[in-house]
């Protein structure tokens, strides 16, 4: 199981967010000079997050980027779904699409729902602050 590049980066491009957290308003240029992302990437990003409510933009004069609540209230799961949509394990966990042709009969689908919800709430138990601490830590290593 992995994540895909975008859920990557988004984590990336929340964390380099929450170290201005309390400070001016970021933009999408210097998030991506931060974390070496391309300033394209940074902004399809920006405008998933910001859909997603975990950024508030503005713009004219003093305008950027901020967190739209604080860090301590993001998580992971939060920053995953808002790229990724829902967490889950496979397809057949949303009643709605019935893409497998074991789906009448399988015996394993009832708990992929269980499995799902245990990732979720594993990532759900880490917050932005986190996040945004470990990289501090790592760049006062380097």
């Amino acid at each position: 199981m992995r994540l895909s590049s975008m859920a990557d980066y988004a984590v990336v491009t929340m964390s380099a967010a929450a170290r201005h957290c309390g400070g001016l308003r970021v933009s999408a240029a210097q998030l991506a000079e931060e974390t070496g992302l391309p300033v394209p990437t940074v902004q399809k990003l920006v405008s998933r997050l910001t859909a997603a409510g975990l950024l508030r933009s503005s713009r004219g004069v003093g305008g950027g980027l901020k967190l739209a609540r604080p860090a301590a209230a993001i998580t992971l799961a939060d920053i995953i779904e808002a790229v990724e949509g829902p967490i889950a394990l496979t397809p057949c966990v949303d009643d709605a699409r019935h893409e497998c042709a074991l789906d009448a009969s399988c015996t394993v689908k009832p708990h992929w729902g269980v499995v799902g919800a245990a990732v979720r709430g594993a990532l759900a138990e880490v917050p932005l602050t986190r996040l945004a601490e470990n990289a501090r830590l790592a760049e006062t290593v380097r």
